[in-house]
């Protein structure tokens, strides 16, 4: 339902000369305006505008539609512009921006009037449904649009036009100049600034002067420009709002759109998705301060009468910190902002370069430092660019290498990145820890009002400042570029006016890549006993195995998908961080499964609690949205706080809505503490019970909220602060509030005493007190008492007819006395909700720990739904601590094992099991060193599900590790400390890299980082290149795995001569996909093969490729002369013995294996140039390796 107002203004509306002194029009423009005014050939704008309180209503405003609708108005409009209009003598300068007067809606009463004839009559009704259908055609023309389409072609009569702002020459591309007067052509070119000549500053009006002055500064950043009620957008900022908002611009020959305040939200997360820069202008004083400020001036000029305006805040992708005025999030994941740097190294023991990030979730307000060497394929850069995706990444300029860019392009196209200057905007460790001390980031939580020394630091950052220091100025040595991509973090938060509610919550961590603690383990046993170790999944793995997403982009059949029944965002949250790093302690994993087999025998708790947690708001961003409004040090001189908002009682009642949406929250989570309570006793599970058991108690986490839930109870009308979006705070919680209302009581009771004597003295009983504001008490006597008994301390202020009104000095003086108290007390409220927050906001630490508990057991009882909700059998998988020495070898026994994503095959039949056993004994093994190879080679038919399985294998150890029943009969294997994948065949192409290149970085990154607790998975290796070069690489990467490395590996090949010379290898195994052949014969193009999908012991004589070529529809005559062709190969081959040549020496194999490494290594240096001379045989390229090792 809209509100229809049509404000009709006079030009001396102070509303319109004060608030929308952009749209001021020239002298032209506004003769011109009125001659058509009289003449009745245009009528005034209209406006449409939701009610104010109605978190929808976003609608925009479009006044070329109100005016061609206002012409049945025309008796209604009589306010004369004509002579008033003279008074432009004292306007600006002709001036491109068309007048477009308006007035406060709230200034005129809302009324309508139907386009539909009515008969005269005493008191005429106004019957809905008698409104004219094209006034109905017209009303619509002012709703939102329900789709932001694209208006770029046929807005109003401006489609196809050419406006203003494309006419300006220095506007044009390639005649552009940034800020400093450089060209686009100049290397150090700024995009994000504007040069304005000074000659076109001087023309135009103050306020759009103003607007060109932030637009100068920020020209990459869409500016919504408040004017009054509405943000507005001028120029190319208008078109945009046009074409990506469905927005419509407003009649004229420049570009202009806006839309009401209330729909901030709303159309700047629009645009903000879309990767673009929203900057909010708010009015940062009212026109009676204008007004005031002119006043104290000497001369004041047109520049100085307009309200000034200042930049509130600056939204990116990588920014959005959902506040009040910025709505709800779209998404529970974590969006993440990316600050790096590098440093190149000489190269030495694998190590090439060094990275030092800062990544943070604005949502959140944690912050991740931390810097690490890395090897030549960046393997830890990618990792942690998989984990923690980020949607904006800064850099400093010139400082990232060639292979960085490659990965920033390749892995984040997506994402926006942006370079930064060198020392003034990416810093360096010195001033970044220089601006930490003087900008009293940390002075709320150390707890001290004026500290010295370290007492400004976290204790995170303190570490990482040299102890020599006394001041923390020094960084210490390992910690110089993370605490430079802090530097460049922290300039790009200030500069987007967010820096001071972030950094002020002090919540630092250190990032330490996962694989770093496999580095500092002595030997198998205490490796896998370090608690903090978790298991390695790079970015290609959760690729390949599609754990976050599918290879279409989507979520469906992923892994995250099918475990990922979280009640809360929070939990969501958790459990994605959980799947990145599963568990390589089985002490913790046990009892991760000791949690989920207890939640599963408490099943009626558990479902109860699984309802309340669905109550639970995103308490974790809520916290940080209290933080942010109630800390002082925001308040005190952010912008924000001297922002005119029209929607304030609207942004309040979010604030309250949001805060007491935390206060049920908590409650709710005492309530799920309590209902554990009777049957903890009997949970085995050490992690459950310390996440469901007060602190208090032995062992409990959950922090004692019952004691601040109930002080906040009482501390305020919940439901009047909900209705009113006023906190009017109760007896005993604000002393200063109460103070004030203890005095204006007894200055109220005091001039009621004193009226009460001055009765009985006058012997008048009607007199009383008159008056409103500072003219308040004046005491009201009829002129029936005698002008001879009024006493001589009266003093006549004023009369009416049959009445006099007297004040005393004593009643001047409480009156005094009364007002001063009532500041007092409007002082407190205003800061009371502030003050509110922030004492919510100091006992963060426990609502933060309470939020975390609840987050672990959010996963803990998805763990136990997925666990119960299989289609098949589920099994407790057992883990086993490997010994130092032999003992215990690594080894996987996994019987009936499913896909954990997949319960039906693509024709509708159930999954096959399957049987996995790789260093153990095996069914239907019978010699012994066969039955304990850590290396299969599996193969079998095209299609017949050798990927699958691999696949399969791998998520199954996931989520064994994730602590979580899984699709099997049982499993029992030593842990895995990182799962390398090498599926599928796919280019780079955004990184200039080849199909088989990339298969030989990942298969160089698997040879340079596995141990023998990895997991390898390989996919058809070398099939991307000459067959004989493949044969010989393949075989070379199984030779190191198997019997060097030693690690747990399955490796799929179609190379079946390869599946020759490994058939009697103790270290390696057969395994194939079993199928079932008819029509078995010579023409290979009629057999037909029946998948089986069983993985059994043995070698699958051929691929039968010919049968996947008709299964894809391939013409029969094209299969028929292949088949011709391959009969010819196989005749020519019959007799070839692929790698035993007599006129070679006998190369080792250790040299072989070296030699190999080498090779690889070198491809993935130079790149596919090299890859072109590897077309010789495989005993040649032995050859090859045997002769470089001689020259060396």
């Amino acid at each position: 339902m809209f509100q229809i107002i049509f404000p009709f203004h006079s030009p001396g509306s102070d509303e319109y000369e004060n608030k929308s002194e952009a749209l001021k029009p020239s002298k032209v423009s506004t003769r011109l305006f009125c001659a058509l005014m009289e003449k009745g050939s245009k009528a005034k704008r209209r406006r449409i505008i939701a009610a104010s309180d109605s978190d929808g209503s976003d609608e925009e405003f479009k006044p070329e539609d109100a005016a061609s609708s206002s012409e049945d108005e025309e008796e209604r409009r009589k306010e004369s512009c004509g002579e008033k209009e003279e008074s432009t003598e004292k306007s600006d300068v002709e001036s491109p921006i068309k007048p477009a007067k308006r007035k406060r809606p709230a200034e005129k009463s809302a009324k309508t009037k139907a386009k539909t004839p009515t008969a005269p009559s005493v008191a005429p009704k106004r019957a809905p449904a008698a409104v004219a259908t094209d006034t109905k055609s017209r009303l619509s023309a002012f709703s939102a649009p329900e789709s932001f389409e694209s208006q770029a072609t046929g807005s109003g009569s401006n489609a196809g036009a050419v406006w203003d702002h494309e006419k300006l020459e220095w506007l044009q591309d390639g005649k552009r100049k940034d800020g400093k007067r450089r060209r686009q052509t100049d290397d150090d070119y700024d995009p994000s600034t504007l040069y304005v000549p000074n000659d076109f500053m001087n023309q135009i009006t103050p306020g759009i002067r103003r607007w060109w002055q932030l637009k100068s500064e920020m020209f990459d950043t869409v500016i919504f420009y408040k004017v009054g009620k509405f943000y507005e957008l001028y120029h190319m900022d208008a078109v945009i709002g046009v074409n990506e908002l469905g927005l419509t611009f407003m009649k004229g020959t420049w570009a202009h759109s806006g839309f009401p305040e209330i729909g901030f939200g709303r159309f700047s997360d629009v645009l903000v998705q879309k990767g673009y820069k929203v900057a909010r202008v708010e009015q940062t004083e009212t026109p009676e301060m204008m007004e005031a400020r002119c006043k104290t001036m000497l001369k004041p000029t047109k520049l100085d009468r307009v309200v000034k305006r200042e930049v509130c805040r600056i939204i990116t992708r990588g920014t959005q910190t959902y506040s009040v005025l910025d709505g709800a999030p779209s998404e529970s994941q974590s969006k993440f902002l990316l600050s790096l740097k590098e440093k190149a190294e000489e190269e030495s023991s694998g190590r090439c370069r060094t990275y030092g990030v800062c990544f943070i979730d604005t949502s959140v307000g944690c912050f991740h430092v931390g810097q690490f060497s890395d090897d030549r394929h960046c393997s830890r850069l990618r990792t942690l660019i998989a984990h923690y995706a980020p949607a904006e990444v800064l850099f400093e300029k010139g400082n990232p290498s060639v292979e960085t860019r490659k990965i920033l392009k390749a892995s984040l196209s997506s994402a926006l990145q942006e370079g930064l200057n060198t020392g003034t905007q990416f810093w360096d460790a010195q001033k970044t820890l220089k601006t930490l001390s003087e900008e009293d980031y940390f002075k709320e939580a150390t707890g001290k009002e004026e500290g010295t020394g370290s007492s400004f630091l976290p204790a995170l950052l303190k570490e990482m400042t040299s102890e020599s220091d006394s001041l923390c100025l020094t960084p210490k040595e390992g910690y110089e570029l993370a605490l430079s991509a802090l530097g460049g973090c922290i300039f790009y938060l200030k500069k987007c006016l967010v820096d001071q509610e972030l950094l002020s919550m002090a919540n630092f961590e250190e990032y330490v890549p996962v694989d770093v603690e496999m580095e500092k383990a002595a030997g198998p046993a205490s490796f896998f006993a370090k608690t903090r170790q978790r298991m390695v999944l790079d970015g290609v793995t959760l690729a390949n195995l599609e754990i976050f997403q599918n290879g279409s982009g989507g979520t469906e059949g992923t892994l995250l998908e099918r475990l990922d029944t979280c009640s809360t965002p929070f939990g969501k949250r958790l459990l994605k961080q959980w799947l990145c790093t599963p568990l390589c302690n089985p002490t913790s994993i046990r009892d991760r499964l000791d949690a989920v087999e207890d939640l599963m025998g408490a099943q009626a708790q558990a479902t109860e609690v699984s309802d309340l947690l669905k109550k639970l708001p995103d308490l974790e961003r809520l916290l940080s949205k209290i933080h942010s409004i109630g800390t002082p040090l925001k308040s005190q001189d952010h912008p924000d706080s001297r922002a005119v908002l029209y929607e304030d009682v609207t942004y309040s009642k979010r604030k309250i809505a949001d805060f007491l949406s935390a206060l049920e929250g908590f409650k709710t989570m005492q309530d799920i503490v309590s209902l554990f309570a009777p049957v903890s006793g009997e949970f085995r599970s050490t992690l459950l019970c310390r996440v469901i058991s007060l602190n208090s108690e032995k062992n409990g986490l959950f922090p004692d909220l019952s004691g601040e839930l109930k002080r906040w109870d009482t501390a305020f009308d919940h439901q009047k602060a909900r209705t009113t979006g006023v906190i009017t705070p109760k007896a005993g919680f604000d002393p200063e509030y109460d103070q004030a209302l203890t005095g204006i009581k007894n200055c109220e009771r005091e001039l009621q005493d004193y009226l009460d004597k001055q009765k009985k003295r006058l012997e008048c009983k009607s007199m009383c007190f008159w008056g409103t504001g500072k003219n308040r008490y004046q005491m009201e006597v009829p002129d029936s008492v005698l002008e001879r008994n009024i006493p001589d301390e009266y003093e006549l202020k004023s009369t009416k007819k049959g009445w006099k009104r007297y004040v005393t000095k004593k009643t001047e003086r409480m009156s005094s006395e009364l007002q001063g108290f009532e500041e007092k007390r409007d002082a407190a409220l205003k800061d009371c909700m502030r003050m509110l927050f922030y004492n919510f906001d100091k006992n963060y630490s426990d609502w933060k720990t309470a939020v975390e508990c609840m987050a672990v057991l959010d996963v803990l009882l998805a763990f136990s739904r997925y666990s119960q909700g299989g289609d098949g059998p589920m099994a407790r998988p057992e883990v086993v601590l490997p010994g130092d020495d032999a003992q215990v070898a690594a080894f996987i026994d996994l019987k009936g094992s499913r896909h954990p994503c997949v319960t039906k095959t693509f024709f509708g039949d159930d999954f096959i099991p399957n049987d996995i056993f790789i260093g153990c004994p095996g069914t239907g093994e019978n010699s012994e060193d066969d039955s304990l190879a850590s290396c299969i080679l599996v193969t079998g038919p095209n299609m017949g599900g050798k990927s699958t399985l691999m696949r399969q294998c791998g998520l199954v150890i996931i989520l064994a590790q994730l602590g979580c029943y899984i699709p099997a009969e049982s499993l029992r294997f030593t842990p895995v400390d990182r799962v390398f994948t090498r599926l599928g065949a796919s280019d780079r192409i955004m990184a200039g890299e080849s199909t088989f290149f990339v298969e030989l970085s990942e298969t160089a990154s698997i040879l340079r980082h596995a141990t023998k607790h990895s997991l390898v998975l390989l996919d058809e290796l070398g099939r991307g290149t000459a067959t004989y070069d493949g044969t010989a690489i393949a075989s070379a990467v199984v030779k190191e795995l198997a019997e060097k490395i030693c690690c747990r590996t399955l490796f799929s090949t179609h190379y079946h001569s390869l599946v020759e010379d490994y058939a009697n290898n103790p270290a390696v195994r057969l395994g194939h996909m079993a199928c079932m052949v008819e029509n078995e014969c010579e023409d290979q193009s009629q057999e037909t093969i029946t998948f089986l999908y069983k993985f059994i012991t043995g070698a699958c004589p051929k691929s039968y490729g010919f049968n996947a070529a008709r299964l894809a529809n391939l013409p029969e005559e094209v299969i028929q002369s292949g088949h011709r062709k391959a009969r010819e190969f196989e005749t020519s081959i019959v007799n070839l013995r692929l790698f035993k040549y007599s006129d070679l020496p006998i190369v080792s194999d250790e040299l072989y294996i070296m030699s190999l490494v080498t090779l690889l290594d070198t491809i993935h240096a130079n790149g596919v140039a090299v890859c072109c001379v590897t077309s010789v045989t495989p005993m040649e390229t032995q050859g090859v390796f045997f002769n470089n090792h001689k020259q060396k």
